[in-house]
């Protein structure tokens, strides 16, 4: 404080302006964000809804572990790189410690020795509804992160899904194959021989199980999320994640390996306790790296001081319905690409499930369409000419009103009835003849050095 008011009195004395108040520094501009972000992060960790996700996904996982790896040691089996599930497995299990080698072989035996094709179709159809419902659980926990309440339709769901469980498994385990693989080559065992290319041969290799975590991760955080999630976000979710899971790893580990009380008190049960432990927390923190995710690509989210979801007020929900159908209108006047969900969100500085719900009523109303694209763009459906500001104002006012009817005796108060009235009448008369168009029109005009001001 002392030195702040040095500097004001110098910069007085020489003419200069004091340092303007609320101007941080260039340490606190770079960290103020961050330490936001973890605040936030944390308050919705302490919540506890986070925690109760886990908890179910731990449990789905348990019932869909062993399917899981059937089908995926199938695929691999097909491929020729089965034999690298077991070194996979018993790394996401190192944390057990001694009891890690133990529940991987078990787990291996338990699938090699299940046979597919001995199932039959109904066998068959049900194992994949199995490892389906898994992946559709951890969407669903995805999507709550996100504040999405849209599925993806059922066609591409499956199409999604049959491409992770196919696919997935083969690049991940052929990458894993391959990367073992090339630290054994001559050509990197002489340049180990080397001093200081050894050293950092020896030091990327330990840093390769940390940068496989965090692709996994980042592929799980951009792919599984029922809304486009930029690559730069899921990355730093996915390094958080990584960092984080092969940090409390090692934490895990040593607890285990220090505490004997587990097998005194559980006996034959500790080690199946000690797996779930470590299910919930792999579940606990795979769900705060999508935390970090979505609030790095809506920033505006972090500002909130009430730990409630934003809602719009009425008299917002009015504004923002007649802006997206602006936006809408005018992408088309312009001929331009037909909004996106994201285009909309980021336009008006909203989060996209608030946008989500001003759009369904204007869908409904036959107003707005949707594409076929996924995620869709939205389209006006009638020409904006056709479409009076009034019936657009009435149709956001009256969107959750087939929830409770306003036809009881009760409501129907006379000095009310003549205050509803009036301004049903003040409202017909200020947009007696506005259409859409209008509004379009004033929208093109009214933009300034690239910018847009919203209309009254």
């Amino acid at each position: 404080m002392g030195t702040l008011w040095q500097e004001t009195k110098t910069r007085v004395k020489q003419g200069l302006k004091p340092p303007e108040e609320g101007q941080e520094r260039r340490w606190q501009a770079f960290l103020r964000p961050k330490l936001k972000l973890t605040y936030v992060v944390s308050r919705e960790f302490f919540e506890g809804e986070l925690t109760l996700r886990a908890t179910s996904l731990v449990y789905t996982t348990l019932l869909s572990l062993a399917p899981l790896l059937a089908v995926s040691f199938s695929v691999l089996k097909a491929f020729g790189v089965h034999n690298q599930m077991e070194p996979v497995l018993h790394h996401f299990l190192l944390p057990l410690g001694p009891r890690a080698e133990e529940i991987t072989t078990r787990i291996i035996q338990y699938v090699e020795n299940l046979k597919v094709g001995a199932l039959g179709s109904i066998g068959l159809g049900l194992l994949f509804y199995t490892v389906v419902s898994l992946i559709q659980k951890i969407e669903s926990a995805f999507n709550h992160v996100w504040r999405i309440k849209r599925e993806r339709p059922f066609l591409r769901r499956f199409s999604d899904y049959l491409s992770v469980l196919l696919i997935g498994p083969v690049l991940v385990f052929s990458a894993v194959g391959a990367t073992a693989s090339v630290m054994q080559t001559s050509f990197i065992q002489t340049l180990l021989e080397f001093e200081v290319l050894g050293k950092a041969l020896v030091a990327m290799s330990k840093l390769l199980p940390y940068l496989l975590v965090i692709g996994g991760f980042t592929f799980i955080y951009a792919f599984l999320p029922n809304t486009k999630v930029r690559f730069g976000n899921a990355l730093v979710g996915g390094a958080v994640a990584g960092v984080l899971w092969e940090t409390i790893g090692l934490l895990f580990a040593f607890f285990i390996t220090t505490s004997t009380k587990y097998d005194a008190i559980y006996s034959s049960l500790a080690i199946l306790i000690l797996f779930m432990i470590w299910l919930y927390i792999s579940w606990l923190i795979l769900l705060v790296g999508a935390q970090v995710a979505y609030y790095r690509q809506n920033p505006q989210m972090m500002n909130l001081t009430k730990k409630e979801p934003l809602r719009l007020s009425n008299r917002l929900k009015e504004r923002v319905g007649l802006l997206i159908l602006v936006q809408v209108g005018e992408a088309f006047h312009r001929g331009h690409s037909p909004p996106k969900l994201e285009g909309l969100s980021e336009h008006l500085g909203l989060p996209s499930y608030l946008i989500e719900e001003l759009l369904e009523p204007l869908k409904k109303a036959h107003l707005i369409t949707e594409t076929g694209d996924e995620p869709p763009s939205y389209l006006l459906r009638k020409d904006p000419d056709t479409i009076p500001v009034r019936k657009a104002l009435d149709i956001l006012r009256q969107a959750e009103e087939q929830d409770f009817p306003m036809e009881q005796a009760t409501l129907k108060v006379p000095a009310v009835e003549g205050v509803m009235e009036k301004i049903e009448q003040a409202l017909d008369q200020a947009l007696e003849e506005a259409t859409l168009k209008d509004l379009i029109r004033g929208q093109v005009k009214s933009r300034t050095n690239g910018r847009v001001s919203a209309p009254a």
